[in-house]
């Protein structure tokens, strides 16, 4: 095989969820089945690079410097569910079991990954909280240690005031599961079995 296929092929066996058979598949369809589409993707997505960028309260995907969810009144202001991507809010919106607003973490604590509270987005989160018009924390992190860790490190650090309650959601999500992939039900039940967390 010619290398400028074989490198598009890797790169696209880089993609999530993609092995090297989906990848060339995509790569023929592209250069061999439907040649036009592969302009109006590499539009689409150069346009959506240019225009997309992290929401200036909570970290979510938008093209405004705010994202329709914080800059909307309906929903609930004094709730904020906090999750580790921008693919776990995206599961709790299209499940539409939670109302309130959000804060993207942007990954969870992992210190052999060398990743620590300076990597992640709590500086913001604390700001958030400082402000006092938050009345429960809901973690929404995955069911593993490096979740566990995190869900500790903020309870511990960041969510100081008294009169704030922080909660932690686990009923139906598995063991080293996490928001992404649950179904509606699933997070139905995690939201509303969510328990006060524990120092």
């Amino acid at each position: 095989m010619s290398e400028p296929y074989e490198r598009l092929v890797q790169s696209l066996k880089a993609l999530p969820g993609l092995g090297y058979r989906s990848a060339e598949k995509i790569a023929l369809h592209l250069l061999v089945e439907k040649p036009e589409r592969a302009k109006e993707l590499i539009e689409r997505i150069s346009i959506a690079k240019e225009t997309l960028g992290a929401c200036r309260i909570c970290g979510n995907l938008t093209d405004q410097e705010i994202c329709e969810i914080c800059a909307s009144e309906e929903r609930e202001s004094e709730r904020l569910c906090v999750v580790e991507s921008v693919t776990d809010l995206f599961a709790m919106e299209k499940a539409g079991v939670f109302h309130g607003k959000y804060h993207i973490l942007m990954g969870k604590l992992s210190p052999v990954k060398g990743v620590g509270p300076d990597q992640l987005n709590i500086s913001n989160l604390s700001e958030r909280i400082t402000e006092g018009k938050i009345e429960e924390v809901i973690l929404a992190l995955s069911n593993d240690m490096e979740g566990e860790a995190t869900c500790h490190y903020l309870k511990n650090e960041v969510f100081l005031s008294e009169n704030l309650k922080v909660t932690r959601i686990g009923f139906g999500l598995p063991s080293g599961g996490g928001v992404t992939y649950a179904d509606q039900n699933t997070l139905e039940n995690a939201l509303q079995s969510r328990k006060i967390l524990d120092t």
